[in-house]
């Protein structure tokens, strides 16, 4: 999933507290606290399998309220985890990413990471929310603070423009060429999205008439396995239906014949013909 590596890489997890798999949630969220209820709406909300839950927004133009857009909305996420008669303790975190496509604070910092902290010890920590603010315009891949998936996904916002083929450093890290090839798609002109879903169909429609004919060869052999299977299941019949016949004669001979001409005469083993033999002599109890 682009959105788990993507998060991954910008927000300061732990090693041990990596996003594995990722749940999306409205955007949407609605605070109720009269007279009137409060709407905030992000770009992205997700939850991982810990139950944290992250927001995504992603700004143009620097705003002086952007922050306080930003701790509304995290606030919003952090309350709307809480359902009556829950314990306070149930709550996760909530981190809130800020991509802004401008330069707010002059300084050479790109990468802005803020918590709740003990002003004196700043070691002690309250969980709960964390933000980070991005300026895109400053980030310059050779930062010694940025690690390599994190410069990779940041040089593609920064860099991807639509005209431009993009470094073959970032078309080769997966995640990021998957992303290229939305991105284009999205940069697409109304006909170029018709031909390349024209096309896509195709691939589409070719995949399908060769699965169908796998499939059908399967179902076609799976019939012709259980007509055979009829038919052997007959001739076992047939067959069986013949030895009852040949013993029943050699019964009738044993009589009159010896064992050696009825054999000849039903083509029985000699020594199944001897067992039947034996079988109709009377045992030493009778008279």
């Amino acid at each position: 999933m682009l959105l788990k590596d993507f998060l991954n890489a910008l927000f300061p997890l732990p090693d041990d507290g990596q996003i594995i798999d990722l749940s999306y949630l409205p955007p949407e969220q609605i605070l109720i606290v009269p007279p009137e209820n409060r709407r905030g709406i992000v770009d992205v909300k997700c939850t991982d399998q810990q139950g944290r839950v992250f927001i995504v927004e992603m700004q143009m133009y620097w705003t002086p309220s952007f922050f306080n857009r930003m701790l509304f909305n995290a606030s919003q996420a952090f309350v709307m985890q809480f359902d009556p008669g829950e314990e306070y303790k149930l709550l996760q975190p909530v981190y809130a990413l800020g991509i802004i496509n401008a330069i707010f604070e002059q300084s050479d910092d790109w990468y802005h990471h803020y918590k709740i902290v003990n002003i004196e010890k700043t070691h002690r920590t309250i969980e709960g929310l964390q933000f980070v603010f991005i300026e895109l315009p400053k980030f310059k891949a050779e930062t010694s603070t940025a690690k390599k998936v994190r410069a990779l996904w940041l040089r593609f916002l920064k860099e991807i423009k639509g005209e431009l083929e993009p470094a073959a450093e970032l078309s080769d890290y997966p995640p990021i060429k998957e992303a290229l090839t939305i991105s284009k798609e999205a940069a697409f002109t109304r006909a170029e999205l018709v031909a390349y879903q024209a096309v896509m169909m195709a691939i589409s429609n070719e995949k399908s008439i060769v699965t169908d004919s796998i499939e059908l060869g399967i179902e076609k052999g799976i019939e012709i396995g259980r007509e055979k299977g009829i038919e052997i299941g007959r001739q076992a019949g047939r067959e069986e239906g013949r030895q009852d016949e040949k013993l029943a004669i050699a019964g009738n001979l044993l009589s009159v014949l010896d064992d050696n001409a009825i054999a000849n005469i039903t083509g029985l083993p000699l020594e199944m013909v001897q067992s039947l033999r034996g079988e109709a002599l009377p045992r030493s109890d009778e008279p």
